[in-house]
């Protein structure tokens, strides 16, 4: 590895670079975001009291590489890093294009070894040609090897005086803790919205181009606070619309974004179960681009949304939620009972956690959405026995009615005779023998094979099966056993698939069992005594009789 290597770059003019670029800060007072370790930094290097290592983590794009060249300038800029000196020095030019000879800027993940980390070392022995500090600057640092880390450990607790460490990273936690215990450490948080909106806001007036503040406000939202990407995301819109005004219409459609207010009418049609709208409605949603996992994710959203819209704002700082959504969100959200929406965001979680283990995730996640009108229905139907029997109880009538008693006796009597003539009509089957034993009973064979071989069982409860993936199953078993379940207790079962190990099938257990009890024969001394008279027999298997 060489230190010494001439790089080139095309000669770019100001306005062909891209936003990130071009707009990159050059000055501890051009951050954003960072004012106080911005002003900590500034303080310790005009006192001369500054770190022989600092070291800048965070998230992608909020400005490390950009903070470890500004510190890099501000430690050798010849005008004591005064506000005024912009690029104008021998080394504040040279350093913000990364061919100062005394500064230089590794990148950690393609020289990992401890053979270029040695190198680095023996090339730190000399001190700086034209500057005060030799600037080590290692970019992703946490891609060095374990044993280029310890061979860092001695210079980098006892230095030269003219040398300086600048680390940066996004993955703090993979550099070893005695590497981080000699550094000065600062963690870079996210941009606040507000303060990048206005960022964004100011370079679109620069750049002389119309933007709507909703459509900056979704290039927020987007960039997750990342500076780089939020750029990136300003250039690609300002590109795709040429010399027109970008509005929030048009942003959605360049970034591909998804309207809170799709998955607020899908939640719609499922409160009022109509399953076809609900399938036509996805697949406009998967037809624009949208991807099952990113689906749920962003259904989840809306839910807690849905849940807590009381506790959330919406001034005019509120970069998640548009004015329109927010309005709908609180209509729809005193509409719908809290149990459902805590009932949906629980399958949502679980379907979540099923969707890797399923080939077609578009098929996975239709089922889901129909799945979801039936635990609508299932809750509001309890919900309307337990309103019943409130309200037909005879503690709750006026004392002033008259009431005969005769006949809510007969009342009585007939619902009861009706309880039980639907109960003949159905079958109870509250736990995994229960199922099978009636698929026994209704000649269930087919079912009753791939319970007994197939099934791993996780847990069986209040309607609910979850059953650990098995290759084994047949690909109708779920929808078979579904159909049956339905047919004999008139209530819909929820089936479904699951990563986690469930217990052993009942083939499995009865082989367990049956292996157990010979072992225990073999150590009996009856066998013992049968192989004296029978040395050649084998103990295959034990039945009782009946006699």
């Amino acid at each position: 590895m060489s230190f010494f290597q001439v790089g080139w770059s095309p000669i770019m003019t100001a306005n062909s670079q891209v936003l990130a670029l071009k707009y990159r800060p050059q000055r501890f007072k051009d951050l954003i975001g960072h004012k106080e370790i911005a002003t900590a930094i500034y303080n310790s290097i005009k006192n001369n009291n500054s770190a022989n290592a600092f070291l800048f983590t965070g998230m992608r794009g909020i400005g490390k590489t950009t903070f470890a060249r500004i510190v890099a300038k501000g430690l050798n800029c010849e005008r004591a890093i005064e506000e005024t000196c912009e690029k104008k020095c021998n080394h504040c030019d040279p350093i913000a294009n990364s061919n100062h000879i005394d500064v230089l800027e590794i990148d950690a993940a393609s020289k990992t070894g401890v053979d270029d980390v040695r190198e680095l070392i023996e090339f730190s022995r000399y001190p700086p040609t034209i500057a005060k500090f030799k600037i080590f600057i290692i970019d992703e640092v946490h891609m060095l090897s374990k044993q280029a880390f310890n061979a860092l450990l001695k210079t980098l607790e006892e230095p030269p005086k003219y040398l300086k460490f600048i680390f940066a990273t996004t993955e703090v936690k993979k550099i070893p803790i005695t590497v981080i215990s000699r550094c000065q450490r600062y963690d870079l948080s996210r941009i606040n919205s507000e303060e990048l909106f206005n960022y964004l806001k100011n370079i679109a007036i620069k750049e002389k181009k119309d933007i709507e503040d909703n459509a900056i406000k979704l290039i927020v939202k987007l960039s997750e606070g990342s500076v780089r990407d939020a750029l990136s995301l300003l250039d690609r819109s300002i590109i795709s619309k040429n010399e027109k005004l970008i509005k929030f219409e048009d942003a959605q459609k360049i970034f591909g974004y998804i309207n809170k207010s799709s998955y607020l009418d899908l939640l719609e049609i499922i409160f009022l179960g109509n399953e076809e709208k609900i399938i036509n409605h996805y697949r406009k949603l998967y037809n624009s681009g949208i991807e099952p996992e990113i689906f749920l994710n962003d259904f989840l959203e809306i839910l807690y949304y849905l849940k807590n819209i009381a506790h959330i704002g919406n001034q005019g700082n509120n970069f998640t939620l548009s004015n329109s959504d927010y309005k709908k969100i609180t209509s729809l959200s005193k509409q719908l009972d809290p149990n459902s929406i805590l009932l949906f965001w629980e399958f949502t979680l679980k379907t979540l956690k099923e969707i890797k283990i399923v080939a077609n995730q578009n098929l996975l996640i239709e089922m889901f959405l129909i799945q979801l009108t039936y635990l609508k229905k299932k809750n509001a139907i309890q919900d309307n026995e337990q309103y019943k029997i409130k309200n037909i109880s005879i503690n709750n009538l006026d004392d002033k009615k008259i009431i005969n008693k005769d006949a809510i006796n007969q009342i009585k009597n007939v619902k009861q005779e009706d309880e039980k003539i639907e109960k003949k009509k159905t079958l109870e089957i509250n736990n995994f023998e229960d199922l099978i034993e009636t698929c026994v009973k209704k000649k269930e064979m087919k079912l009753k094979y791939e319970l007994e071989n197939n099934v791993n069982l996780v847990s069986f409860s209040n309607m609910n099966i979850e059953i650990s993936f098995n290759d084994k199953l047949n690909k109708s078993f779920v929808k078979d056993l579904s159909e049956k379940l339905f047919d004999w207790t008139k209530n819909r079962w929820l089936i479904s698939l699951t990563k986690e190990k469930g217990s052993m099938s009942e083939k499995d257990k009865k082989n367990s069992i049956k292996k157990k009890k010979i072992a225990d024969y073999k150590s009996s001394s009856e066998y013992k005594n049968l192989l004296k008279v029978l040395p050649d027999i084998e103990l295959i298997d034990i039945e009782k009789k009946n006699d």
